[in-house]
């Protein structure tokens, strides 16, 4: 295992089965992403990099002191979201990245590298990172034949955690990174997604039957973990659907439905404000309206009291 400390929180490199590595970064809080290193005959492939220079250059870093199988062929982004994405600019000019057309799509149009507002204290550090979108897209499935290895790229077929979602599947290793469609031990985040979608990605991860899992924040789940980190999110999700049908049905907006609530067994999960967001989404979902981007931030810092804490 190798291991880098930065502001307080070790991130670390752990094999998760022969050649297929896990960086994670407790505790997956905002900005702190898993990624993957696969390691083959020909050359390493990542799943996704990190948000900032600083913490990119630190996985790339480790994955130079553990692989000894050549240069970064490729990298493959699970969805748009910046933390997962942005230290593509960082990696060679020759290296392949893939991802969803709607991860392309997002990246495109992300703006917060240039002008982030103030909803995360400290602002996050990005360093020298820009926007490198994937150069190759799918809209559906891929399957890399690289090395010697089989790597399955998957999306579920229906927006989830994003509209672009996928999972990178080894089934020789039978390893499955899942992007953000978990989130283990950390608040899920659905904003940009759908919750209906999220719930039925539980049950299309569970088909895999993984020997292990790299969710997108917090611990890699072994086989026997998998079954209650699953239900523990369907429990969230059905939670966020009935306190915003309650809500709606009252004429709440969705701050006061969740200021409201009770967490109860989610209370301590980090980055426990975003209820607030998931019931944004829900009430969107439910009225087929777009959500109100700005109204959603405004909500979640009033809720958390000001900005959210970050580590990076």
């Amino acid at each position: 295992m190798e291991g880098h400390l930065m502001n307080g929180y070790e991130a670390s490199l752990s094999a998760v089965a022969d050649g297929v590595h896990a960086w994670v970064q407790p505790d997956g809080s905002w900005w702190m992403n898993n990624a993957g290193v696969i390691e083959t005959a020909d050359g390493v492939i990542l799943v996704d990099t990190c948000a900032t220079e600083t913490r990119t250059r630190s996985l790339l870093d480790a994955v130079d002191s553990v692989t000894r199988s050549g240069p970064i062929v490729a990298a493959i982004n699970t969805h748009a979201h910046g933390d997962h994405t942005y230290g593509n600019s960082l990696l060679p000019q020759q290296t392949m990245i893939i991802g969803h057309e709607h991860t392309r799509t997002g990246m495109c149009e992300d703006t917060l590298l240039e002008a982030c507002p103030p909803i995360w204290s400290p602002m996050p550090s990005w360093g020298k990172v820009t926007l490198r979108p994937p150069l190759l897209t799918t809209d559906d499935r891929l399957t890399l034949h690289h090395g010697g290895l089989r790597i399955e790229v998957l999306h579920p077929g229906y927006p989830a955690h994003t509209a672009g979602d996928l999972v990178v599947w080894l089934p020789d290793q039978r390893v499955l990174f899942t992007g953000d469609l978990l989130f283990h031990q950390v608040t899920p985040l659905i904003l940009s997604g759908e919750l209906e979608g999220a719930l039925r990605a539980l049950d299309w991860i569970a088909q895999f039957d993984p020997a292990h899992v790299v969710p997108g924040h917090g611990p890699v789940i072994d086989a026997d973990a998998l079954p209650g980190v699953l239900e523990s999110h369907r429990r969230y999700y059905e939670f966020v659907r009935n306190s915003a049908d309650n809500g709606r049905s009252e004429g709440l907006p969705p701050l006061a439905v969740a200021r409201r609530v009770s967490l109860d067994e989610f209370a301590g999960l980090p980055d426990a404000e975003r209820i607030v967001l998931n019931l944004h989404r829900a009430y969107a979902d439910r009225t087929g309206q777009a959500i109100d981007i700005q109204q959603a931030w405004s909500d979640v810092i009033t809720l958390n009291g000001g900005p959210m804490a970050t580590h990076v």
